[in-house]
């Protein structure tokens, strides 16, 4: 049967060339470069072709929220069993979960809508460590380009849900706080799993950020935490599960 993910997007390989893919950000960013009029503008008709093809392929998704966290969570840890929860819960209430596509807990959501027969959409993009397409999408984009992938993760979802994870799952909450503190994007749900995890970075940015001015309080209130897969939907969504 046609794999729809390989009708939609570019495929990831492996093998000589890889790291081609792997360096595209890098070599963006290393500086100006003494071949610029070779490089650069080409470099740039390729970023236009990916965001491109993300919007392309995206488009029809309907009702989406992403689900962000650790690709380091193993199967047999609790996280992975909400994310795979929160996954089907999503599904169920109509909503597309959208992840990074990688392992951890991006695979637990997708495993989650997948079978509850929702629509599972992964975002990857190649990374040294940790990244590579998980089983359990059903439409997936392959990035080159970090900043594209995360034009693509604001624009096609409705909220952001971020489980436990690392610096990558920081940066994608961190990046939303801004959009929306700034007016960027219009203020959607921001909400946090497992308050165990986040309160000592909530107390920090209460006792030290807000409290030294940086922020405002109406800034702290974007950000919702819940312990159960059933709330965290809820306020996601706000559907009935």
């Amino acid at each position: 049967m046609d794999d729809p993910i390989k009708r939609r997007g570019r495929i990831t390989t492996y093998g000589p060339g890889t790291e081609r893919v792997r360096d595209a950000d890098l070599s963006l960013l290393r500086g100006p470069e003494p071949d610029f009029v070779s490089t650069d503008p080409w470099r740039a008709l390729r970023i236009l072709g990916e965001f491109v093809e993300g919007f392309d392929t995206l488009a029809r998704v309907g009702p989406a929220v992403c689900v962000f966290g650790s690709a380091r969570t193993a199967p047999d840890d609790p996280d992975y069993a909400a994310g795979v929860e929160i996954g089907r819960l999503l599904a169920r209430a109509g909503h597309a979960v959208i992840t990074g596509g990688g392992p951890g807990l991006m695979e637990a959501a997708n495993k989650g809508a997948a079978e509850a027969g929702g629509l599972s959409v992964g975002l990857n993009i190649e990374l040294p460590h940790e990244q590579g397409r998980n089983p359990y999408m059903n439409l997936g984009v392959d990035f080159r380009y970090f900043f594209v992938r995360k034009t693509m993760f604001v624009k096609y979802s409705e909220a952001f849900i971020v489980m436990p994870g690392g610096f990558g799952t920081l940066d994608e909450l961190f990046e939303a706080l801004v959009l929306i503190q700034t007016g960027k994007v219009r203020d959607f749900p921001l909400v946090l799993y497992r308050s165990a995890h986040w309160e000592g970075l909530l107390q920090w940015l209460r006792q030290t950020t807000l409290a030294e001015g940086w922020i405002d309080a109406a800034d702290l209130d974007r950000i919702h935490v819940a312990d159960t897969p059933e709330e965290v939907v809820r306020l996601a969504c706000g559907a009935a599960t």
